[in-house]
């Protein structure tokens, strides 16, 4: 992912919301919305946060390599001297004998520069290898999160678009359900149908109208939740591209998918952890220079003064662990078993891939046949709806022979819609699982 390109998106995202806000007119394509979210969504401005942490932690790493500099300073005014013993011996008296001195001045000054140049540190190395292995993670983890999202949003986009047409069946069943109730009535007022039939009839439009009521929230909820993941307020006037342009849509080629590719990615971190653990053993070599001044006063008269003094050193540090009690040895096996685990990971991540792309394949291939079967199903149940309207007013049909044709044209839709939505979602499902749903999208 490139940061940059998100900011060059950001203001043709705003400026496209600010157009729709104003003209209330413009339809929302599915690439708008995802988009608009590469921008707008939260969870995927978290995840660019966490790529710009993971930088600036490698950075931080890499600078124990560059020389570090210190400046102390400090004064001392002591109120009382500190005490030494002096042997006796020292001034020819018996020995084991001590008499207590006081030795210095009261005012004392030190400002020291240092400076620690590293020349060889074994963790150090590590920690570079392993932060800039965790780059790559959150890069890949904000891939993920991306994926997921556009997964969703395609979802209810199509969620969406198949509940207005469910809406659009409703309101055509319940147009010819009404124009039944009236000729049920006209009927009923020649005493030539039944209080009760004109009652089934009214039961099935009061239906319809229940239905239609339940699709038309849902819708509502649905969108809502699409304005959540695109991350637009609210009051946002979002209107879809309910028209579905239905086309097969040709297989993917299998590639790696962004699971397998952060768990491989892991097991190089792993790897880095593990050969850093076994360098531990390993000595530290290290520069280090120091210079500054000390300075004394005495403020009594007449021997007051205040003089200073310099001082400065420079050496070489070795630090060789030798035995740190078996810790070093157990981190070492708890990560090889670690590494282990993510390789049998890795397997078991490839072999679901592969059964997931292959039940994704059928169920997309078994839509696509439902779908060929149930419009035409659709075209017969409506003749046979109209013929049984016909043969009703010839009296050579019962009522019950209308509902039940009434009933076969609304199965029939609904069949339809739900291959529609079935071929859809084994669509996404296999880009997903066949590692191309990310960059399809984008």
């Amino acid at each position: 992912m490139k940061l940059v390109s998100i900011h060059k998106h950001f203001f043709l995202v705003i400026a496209l919301i600010g157009g729709i806000q104003m003209t209330h007119a413009q339809i929302w394509s599915l690439q708008t919305c995802l988009d608009t979210a590469k921008v707008l969504n939260k969870s995927l401005e978290i995840g660019r946060n966490n790529i710009e942490i993971s930088t600036e932690r490698h950075d931080e790493a890499s600078s124990n390599l560059i020389p570090k500099v210190n400046v102390d300073a400090s004064y001392k005014y002591f109120t009382d001297l500190p005490y030494q013993l002096l042997p006796l011996s020292v001034f020819g008296g018996p020995d084991g004998q001590f008499k207590e001195a006081q030795f210095g001045v009261p005012h004392n000054i030190n400002v020291t520069g240092s400076l620690v140049v590293p020349i060889y540190n074994p963790q150090v190395y590590g920690a570079i290898q392993s932060t800039s292995v965790a780059e790559e993670i959150a890069e890949l983890s904000y891939q993920k999160t991306e994926e997921q999202l556009f997964f969703e949003i395609s979802n209810l986009y199509y969620n969406l678009q198949i509940l207005d047409h469910q809406l659009a069946f409703i309101d055509s069943n319940f147009l010819n359900a009404s124009r039944l109730l009236d000729n049920m009535r006209l009927l009923e007022s020649q005493q030539m149908a039944r209080a009760t039939d004109v009652g089934k009839v009214q039961l099935q439009c009061d239906q319809l109208l229940t239905q239609k009521t339940i699709l038309t929230n849902k819708q509502q909820q649905v969108l809502n939740y699409l304005k959540l993941l695109i991350g637009v307020p609210a009051e946002t006037n979002l209107q879809i591209d309910y028209t579905i342009a239905f086309e097969s849509r040709a297989d993917y080629n299998l590639n790696a998918t962004i699971d397998y590719r952060l768990v491989q990615t892991q097991n190089k971190l792993l790897t880095i952890e593990l050969s850093t653990l076994k360098r531990t053993r390993i000595p530290s070599l290290s520069f280090f220079a120091s210079y500054g001044v000390t300075g004394f006063g005495y403020d009594k008269k007449p021997n007051d003064f205040l003089n200073f003094y310099p001082i400065g050193f420079a050496g070489i540090q070795l630090n060789y662990p030798l035995f740190n009690g078996m810790i070093t040895t157990h981190k070492i096996s708890q990560k090889s078993l670690e590494l282990k685990n993510n390789t049998l990971q890795l397997s078991l991540i490839s072999e679901q891939s592969n059964v997931q792309s292959e039940n994704a394949r059928l169920q997309k291939k078994s839509a696509e046949q439902i779908i060929s079967m149930t419009l035409k199903q659709i075209e017969t149940a409506k003749e046979v709806y109209r013929q049984t309207i016909f043969q009703l007013k010839e009296q050579s049909a019962t009522l019950t022979d209308v509902l039940l044709a009434d009933n076969a044209v609304r199965e029939a839709q609904q069949s339809y819609l739900n291959a529609i939505i079935d071929y859809f979602k084994a669509d996404l499902e296999l880009k997903k699982v066949s590692g191309n749903f990310n960059a399809a999208s984008n």
